[in-house]
């Protein structure tokens, strides 16, 4: 009798554990159990791909706790026929859940190498329906607005008009949000608020959802040096 690959049975146990955490949502615990996290990964990483907890990536980044994907991907509301902008490819591995759920996914990263390996990790996976883009995430896509839904996966201090602008009426907009004011105790001031904004006939409704650690959205591009390697700002 055949074995079951280990990473099958990491997937497996994964969904297990969400389950348990509290997302029941079929279609996204199918999502995730579809997408090879392994691969969004580096190599050093690979045996903890299946563990709920964010890992470093290139470029300062990280890859999100998987019960964070989850429950934005929940929050978020997303059907088959809707057209999603993600602002921070990152790994690739948020846009390969939504690609599961979503008509279409627009992706945009400020990170060159970042967005050039996740480009190839989605080719491999075959997840036609994402289109991603080498740019600045606070000014969005315009020439692809407006959309059915909006996740931020980098935290602001308050969200981009510009991003707000390109949500369709009836939309909502997930993103970590910093707090205005200092929090108490003092050590809570690293965490932001996942925020939920819908786009209803009264204008926009915000609730907050739980607290999230993500790292911060930032305006602009890179700077390249002759070679194509980033350098920071």
């Amino acid at each position: 009798m055949a074995q079951s690959s280990p990473n099958l049975h990491g997937r497996a146990q994964l969904v297990m554990a969400l389950r348990g955490k509290g997302i029941t949502n079929r279609s996204i615990l199918e999502a995730l159990e579809k997408v090879p996290r392994e691969d969004f990964v580096d190599a050093l990483f690979e045996a903890e791909a299946y563990t709920d907890r964010a890992i470093p990536i290139a470029c300062g980044q990280t890859i999100s706790q998987p019960f964070v994907v989850a429950y934005m991907s929940e929050a978020l509301e997303v059907g088959p026929r809707m057209r999603v902008l993600e602002i921070g490819t990152g790994s690739g591995y948020q846009a390969a859940v939504l690609a599961h759920l979503a008509g279409r996914v627009y992706s945009i990263e400020r990170h060159r190498p970042l967005l050039e390996v996740a480009r190839k990790r989605l080719e491999k996976l075959k997840l036609h329906n994402v289109v991603t883009r080498h740019g600045d995430g606070f000014l969005g896509w315009k020439e692809q607005a407006p959309f059915d839904r909006i996740i931020l996966t980098a935290a602001v201090d308050v969200v981009p008009k510009l991003l707000i602008d390109q949500l369709k009426p009836g939309g909502i907009l997930i993103a970590p949000i910093a707090p205005q004011e200092a929090p108490s105790p003092p050590a809570e001031s690293i965490y932001q608020s996942l925020t939920k904004i819908m786009h209803s006939e009264q204008g926009l409704v915000a609730e907050s959802l739980i607290k999230v650690l993500f790292v911060p959205m930032v305006e602009g591009l890179p700077q390249e040096t002759r070679h194509g390697m980033e350098r920071s700002r």
